[in-house]
């Protein structure tokens, strides 16, 4: 979501910046870049493991300490701040829509912080208690990586994996998956979808996306339109 459907100039990673401080986390911005798109808590748990190791006995609680900051500051910038959908993105929506493509969203964000973007952008309308919605909604399926096992979002292929059996689709390479990070790539990958991209407008330039298997990348989400029609 954030850097390929919802704008994100680096708020994100202003939060991560923040919690750790506050914490007691020495890590910097570049860093954290390098880990967005990761299920937001194994990021804390991968960057205290890098600080003490997961012997140290403060290691859990320190965890949970910068986890549980980062959150209230997510949450109270989502609240408060500024929510907008990138460039390209409510366009491409509705040509998917009138092509009736389905339209599914994951992220590495936890369900409470994903349902404040979805209720800011309207885009949690119609979608019933599992975040499924139909033919007639902005969008027809939502996934977080609190909903999988363990936890385990990006570069595993399960959120995917999800969505597609919430919107009954048994074939990988009936879906098209595109992000704007590295795990991004990795999950499409993972998940054998037909097509795995990234669009390079979002937290990761193309210097840096281009390093990394992949099947297009993308100025944003509008060239998409031109790769569904030339498939």
């Amino acid at each position: 979501m954030a850097g390929t459907t919802v704008q994100d100039n680096n708020e994100v990673q202003d939060c991560f910046c923040q919690a750790a401080e506050i914490t007691g986390l020495k890590v910097d911005s570049e860093r954290i870049n390098s880990m967005m798109g990761w299920s937001k808590k194994l990021v804390f748990q991968t960057l205290w493991s890098e600080q003490m190791g997961t012997d140290n006995q403060s290691y859990a609680p320190q965890v949970e300490q910068s986890y549980t900051r980062f959150k209230q500051i997510l949450e109270h910038h989502y609240l408060t701040q500024s929510v907008e959908p990138t460039v390209g993105c409510l366009e491409l929506f509705h040509g998917l829509k009138q092509q009736r493509i389905k339209i599914a969203l994951n992220t590495g964000f936890y369900r409470t912080v994903t349902n404040i973007i979805l209720h800011r952008l309207g885009w949690n309308q119609g979608l019933n208690s599992d975040y499924v919605g139909s033919d007639d909604t902005i969008i027809q399926v939502s996934v977080t990586p609190d909903e999988i096992y363990n936890n385990e979002g990006r570069p595993a292929p399960y959120m995917i994996q999800k969505a597609m059996y919430k919107l009954g689709i048994k074939d990988s390479k009936k879906v098209i998956h595109i992000g704007d990070t590295p795990v991004d790539l990795a999950a499409g990958m993972n998940a054998n979808c037909l097509l795995s991209l990234a669009v390079t407008n979002g937290t990761h330039t193309r210097e840096k996306l281009q390093q990394y298997p992949n099947h297009g990348l993308l100025n944003s989400l509008i060239e998409l339109k031109n790769i569904i029609i030339n498939l």
